[in-house]
């Protein structure tokens, strides 16, 4: 697989194209970001762990039903995907009240959840990505009525299959970030799966075990990504 040109640099990836014009490669960075960009820093080897663990995700995932745009793992930090066109939606699934959900709503953090909330922002970092509904999105003409049924669907399907794989790992999935995208008009899974994207607690003491780390000044995020990804039985190596 050929890189070619660089086609788009984010907060956490750096996207190139290559000779196949349905085909990219994602390049993870360890650069970290929080509160919409407002808070930035490096977190040692994380562009490598997540780029492990997406992949590891996200073939279990496709196992279970789910189609993604996961193609191939080309090195450390490099995988080849399907090119989609990105629906300005991020769905949030959660499953224990914490972060902006105990904030906005008044819910005490680890409030259990009968039975996971989805919930939907618009992607746009001008607009600080604001929190919109189902209406909201189809007026706006980001998705179709089919295509938000489509995405609530694959939300809470990779929402059961997370659980079950990080309970076994000894993690509580609390709740998730996740994106979809359009390949030849089928929506499938798009971006990552990981410590930054989840957030994710020792099933026995609680500890948090991802961004958050980072977000509150917790301290030891490097070993927190580092141990998510030992307990999935990744062999990351260190650069």
């Amino acid at each position: 697989m050929q890189k070619c040109e660089q086609l788009y640099e984010g907060k956490a990836k750096k996207v190139f194209l290559t000779e196949d014009p349905d085909v990219l490669i994602v390049s993870y960075k360890d650069d970290a970001t929080a509160f919409n960009g407002l808070k930035k820093g490096t977190i040692a080897g994380k562009g490598a762990i997540n780029n492990r663990m997406t992949n590891l995700l996200f073939q279990k995932i496709e196992a279970k039903g789910v189609p993604t745009h996961y193609i191939q793992e080309l090195n450390g930090r490099e995988t080849a995907v399907r090119r989609v066109e990105i629906v300005p939606l991020e769905v949030i699934v959660r499953n224990v009240a914490t972060g902006s959900f105990s904030k906005r709503l008044g819910v005490e953090e680890g409030t259990q959840f009968e039975e996971p909330t989805i919930e939907f922002s618009y992607k746009n970092d001008e607009l600080g990505d604001p929190l919109i509904n189902s209406s909201f999105a189809k007026a706006l003409k980001l998705a179709t009525s089919n295509e938000i049924e489509t995405i609530k669907k694959y939300a809470f399907m990779v929402n059961d299959i997370l659980k079950l794989e990080f309970l076994k790992a000894g993690l509580r999935l609390i709740d998730f970030k996740i994106e979809f995208g359009r390949f030849h008009g089928k929506i499938i899974l798009a971006d990552e799966i990981s410590p930054d994207t989840c957030r994710l607690w020792d099933a026995e003491s609680g500890d948090k075990m991802d961004k958050d780390r980072f977000r509150r000044d917790l301290g030891n995020v490097e070993e927190a990504y580092i141990e998510v990804a030992r307990r999935l039985g990744l062999e990351i190596e260190k650069e």
